[in-house]
């Protein structure tokens, strides 16, 4: 082997060797021994770095016995020199995958980290004595050749300062020597004009004075301050200034508490006086608004900054104290405002989401929104993460709070790349916001930036965290404020002086006591909603009649059901479809027999002919869990997609139907988001069973159910949920019903449960007929979709028809004065009932259908029960006692039969009895279930039960005990045999 101290390998000669390693790579024996023993000797990485040469033009080439032409040098040497090149590229590399773990992150020096051995130069056979020798690097890290030394000082400065960088888990080539060539030619580092560290220092002080005032005026109210993330600030901003040169127009932001009233105050610019006016005890909208209202930092608001003569519109969303919750709902608003924008690049509109680590790491939204973010229905173009690293969730310290060794582990599923900075080091965060934003723009992905800072004052400025955090909280106790730190950098390098100093913070203080002494006489005059997109809506409360024009001329339905059982030319569709969309055809042309799937399909494509815009995704909703909708049709030999409903008009509106990862919450969340954004769309989620719902509570419940009290953001997504009683089991039952009506109230949902095709038609398009928006939740059915009796005729779908809440029966068994008892239902168990009450030839009895639990029907329900004031009520359900509409409806439907006159006004009940589970798996035992309710429902004079007398037979009848007398459950089944003998 050559000295040591010999040149290093010259491009010329790496050409040659990368020339003669790919004729070894051909085949190993065509080159010299001593060259394929040193080729044979190499590790993978080793051979991939050797391929990297590239010497240029004129490069020396293989001799064809495997010899290089090297004048004077030998091939010892060659082989040395090349060895050398090869080690130094497996240290560049080994700082790039592994250098962020000696990153300086923790401005408390608390978290930190050994030397990494493969850092070490000595890992790759590197002794003192080469440090200052020159390698040939070939232009890696900007060098052509650089000493060890010069290579080691350029690595540390990149990848070990204040910044740490994961980027080399990116499988696109393109998208990783973007970030090196970003990073490495300048030691990943931006230098600042002094007008820039100016700006940083002032937005700096701004955050840290605005906390401290309020810690004063309000001491140990929660506020959630910035305290220890102050440089966020500065960071949000870059990312406005720096998106706007790159063709940002709007950006829609989601954040958690902490550090939100800085960012509403000092980069949204909310009023200080309205902020100070919240905190002493006024509402955020004018009291006539009404609604419940939330804290002041759950809310959100929207506003024009402008940066470089670039105009941005931001729009921070309202959100609960479940963290990560509005994650997917902003990306949905994001996705409808590109739509809005026309913003097919995807550049113009983004979302930036500001995270706490503890959250990041352990909620699930956040997965379930990252892995949204490359699939075409979900796209946004990439979502800029900011993560406010507190290193420490609550009171939980990481090493119980995640397994991994960062927050932002799961980011790597999307391959996404992080950026780890120490807050102490503005400069630094505002630089690696402004690489996140470019990257972004650049490569539409997401990017995260992990800011590692610490909270001041604990969770909240009433906790004491030393209770469990005593050593973090003295070294903050002892900490600087990062404003501190970064003027005394100022005043050092000669940037800023101290009076330039003070008058920042006495600047910042006396604009903050001015707001603070018009708080007082502070009222705000307006409500920020029903303005841009929402401009023509209204605020409503009962809104019962308010039906809007749904029916459609009928010429306009066969030329709409037409084109909807139209394929092209040439499309191989399977034999099965075809007879469905001939079905279909006939139906429509007859106007007889339309089932379910076809109104649907007549709401969806009536609506898009008429300009709205219609939404609809969920797990295999393109074909529908029960094969009913076949939105999306596939060539049977090439897999091509036709749909349908993107053909209907050449002037429509736009139609999407996706089929959604196996995600309940995040899309769910994402949907909501777009409803939010796009108010003229009909926008729809599908569960693939209604039992499925409940994967998504906490967005029904925080935003769907509650948002226009709480924030005054109305909505009209629609929910459709698979619901019914067939013996499917305890999951494919039951949509919860109970659940949903639980969440009712001020006319906040609307929970319909439908029983024709016509009636789900029309519940549809009032969704988007109306100058208003509600959440609907509709019950949708399973059997029903095939059942004969469940059609409807296409008269009711015409000029003159409109959305029931109440149906009676169109052939009544017999007069109602002769009726001797009435039942009441929802959805699917009619038709039980009407099949049953046939096979005993009952004309006693009659049925009403409530299609709108809620808001109950109040006038609809007095006029059909006003001629059965003589009738016994019955209220019959297929879910147990405790579960459906019973528990709710129960007590409206007493007081509406009292003030109509019923000389009975309570209702009975007929249906399961209550138990923990929806429903059961067992077959037979369901069959049983199903006729013994139907048989409560059916015979007339059977005693109303009390709960009492309900838990004891209960309870008699699973001991077996002999209970003297009979009671309850026991007399009713009397009662329903004599009754039955009688009937004989």
């Amino acid at each position: 082997m050559a000295d040591r101290t010999e040149p290093a390998l010259d491009p010329q000669k790496a050409a040659a060797v990368a020339a003669l390693f790919r004729q070894y790579r051909q085949d190993p024996g065509a080159v010299d021994a001593s060259w394929k023993r040193f080729f044979d000797a190499l590790d993978p990485q080793a051979r991939e770095l050797l391929e990297s040469f590239d010497g240029g033009n004129g490069a020396a080439a293989p001799t064809s016995g495997g010899a290089i032409e090297t004048g004077a040098v030998s091939q010892d040497e060659v082989r040395a020199a090349a060895l050398d090149s090869i080690r130094a590229l497996m240290l560049i590399r080994a700082y790039r995958v592994r250098g962020h773990l000696q990153a300086d992150l923790d401005p408390l020096k608390q978290r930190t980290r050994g030397p990494h051995p493969e850092l070490d130069p000595a890992s790759q056979g590197f002794t003192e004595a080469d440090w200052d020798r020159p390698i040939f690097v070939n232009h890696v890290l900007g060098f052509e050749t650089a000493t060890l030394r010069q290579i080691v000082d350029r690595l540390q400065k990149t990848y070990c300062g204040k910044i740490g960088v994961e980027y080399m888990h990116i499988q696109e080539p393109e998208q990783k020597a973007w970030i090196q060539e970003r990073i490495e030619n300048i030691g990943n580092r931006t230098e600042f004009t002094e007008t820039g560290k100016r700006q940083i220092l002032e937005r700096l002080t701004a955050a840290e004075v605005f906390e401290t005032f309020l810690d004063k005026k309000y001491t140990g109210t929660k506020r959630f301050g910035i305290d220890g993330g102050e440089a966020m600030i500065p960071a949000l901003e870059q990312i406005l200034k720096r998106g706007g040169q790159l063709g940002l127009k709007e950006l829609v932001l989601g954040m958690p508490h902490r550090g939100r009233l800085n960012v509403l105050a000092n980069f949204m610019g909310k009023s200080f006086t309205a902020i100070f006016h919240e905190f002493q005890g006024g509402a955020a909208h004018p009291e006539e608004i009404g609604g419940s209202g939330d804290v002041k930092y759950h809310l959100g608001t929207s506003t024009d900054r402008e940066f470089d003569g670039n105009t941005i519109h931001l729009s921070l969303t309202a959100n609960p104290s479940h963290l990560e919750a509005v994650d997917p709902v902003c990306v949905g608003k994001a996705r409808a405002k590109q739509y809005q924008h026309g913003d097919t690049t995807q550049d113009k509109v983004g979302c930036l989401l500001i995270h706490g680590d503890a959250a990041f790491a352990g909620q699930g939204l956040v997965p379930e929104t990252l892995d949204m973010s490359e699939l075409k229905g979900y796209r946004i173009g990439g979502t800029l993460h900011f993560i406010m690293n507190n290193q420490i969730g609550f009171t939980t310290n990481p090493v119980n709070a995640r397994s991994g060794p960062y927050c932002t582990e799961v980011a790597k599923m999307i391959q996404a790349p992080i950026f780890h900075v120490n807050a102490d080091d503005p400069e630094a965060v505002v630089h690696v916001c402004r690489i996140a934003t470019e990257f972004r723009q650049t490569f539409k992905k997401d990017v995260v930036v992990d800011m590692f800072c610490y909270r001041r004052f604990g969770h909240n400025e009433g906790d004491e965290p030393k209770f469990t955090q005593p050593l973090m909280y003295q070294a903050i106790k002892d900490h600087p404020r990062v404003r501190k730190q970064y003027a005394e950098q100022l005043i050092a390098e000669g940037v800023i002086d101290e009076k330039t100093v003070q008058q920042y913070l006495s600047d910042a203080q006396t604009t903050l006591q001015q707001a603070y002494d018009s708080a007082k006489e502070y009222k705000p005059n307006k409500a920020d909603w029903l303005e841009g997109v929402w401009s023509g809506f209204r605020a409503q409360r009962g809104f019962g009649p308010y039906r809007g024009e749904t029916g459609v001329p009928l010429q306009t339905l066969r030329e709409v059901g037409f084109r909807l059982t139209q394929v092209p030319e040439g499309f191989s569709v399977n034999r099965k479809i075809q007879k469905f969309l001939d079905t279909r055809a006939q139906a429509v042309d007859s106007g007889e027999g339309i089932d379910w799937s076809t109104a649907e399909a007549l709401a969806f494509g009536t609506l898009v002919m008429e300009g709205h815009p219609v939404r609809l995704s969920g797990q295999d909703s393109g074909r529908g869990t029960f094969s009913q909708r076949h939105g999306q049709i596939i060539d049977q030999q090439t897999e091509d997609v036709y749909v349908p409903f993107q053909h209907v008009d050449p002037d429509q509106a736009r139609f999407e139907i996706i089929n959604s990862p196996l995600s309940e919450a995040g899309i769910v969340g994402f949907e909501y988001g777009f409803s939010l954004a796009e108010p003229r769309a009909l926008t729809l989620w599908e569960a693939q069973f209604g039992d499925f719902a409940n994967g998504a509570q906490v967005i029904i419940d925080q935003f769907i159910a509650s948002g226009e009290a709480k924030w005054l953001r109305m909505s009209g997504l629609t929910l459709l949920l698979p619901h019914g009683y067939e013996g499917q089991g305890p999951e494919h039952s039951s949509a919860r019903i109970e659940r949903f009506l639980q969440l009712c109230a001020e006319d906040n949902l609307q929970v319909v449960n439908c029983t024709t095709p016509a009636n789900f038609f029309h519940v549809l398009r009032r969704q988007v007929h109306r100058d208003f928006r509600k959440p609907l939740v509709v019950f949708t059915p399973k059997s029903l979709l095939r059942d004969k009796l469940c059609v409807s005729k296409l008269k009711d779908f015409g000029e003159d028809s409109a959305f029931h809440r109440v149906l009676y029966e169109e052939n009544l068994p017999g007069d109602p004065k002769d009726a001797r008892q009435l039942v009441l239902c929802s959805g699917k168990v009619f038709y039980d009932l009407v099949r049953e009450r046939e096979n005993r030839a009952v004309t006693d009895i009659h049925i009403l259908r409530v299609e709108q639990l809620y808001p109950i029907p109040v006038d609809a329900l007095m006029k059909e029960l006003a001629p059965y004031t003589h009738c016994e009520l019955v209220w019959c359900q297929e879910e147990p006692r405790n579960m459906g509409a019973w528990p709710f409806f129960s007590t409206f439907l007493e007081e509406i039969a009292a003030e109509v006159g019923f000389d009975k006004p309570r209702p009975r009940y007929a249906g399961r009895k209550s138990a923990a589970s929806p429903a059961t798996g067992i077959p037979d035992r369901h069959q049983r279930e199903q006729a013994e309710l139907l048989d409560d429902a059916l015979t007339v004079g059977k005693p109303h039960l009390t709960r009492i007398q309900t838990r004891k037979a209960q309870e008699l009848a699973r001991s077996g005990e002999d209970s003297g007398p009979p009671i309850g459950e026991d007399v009713a089944r009397q009662q329903a045999q004599q009754a039955q003998t009688n009937s004989q």
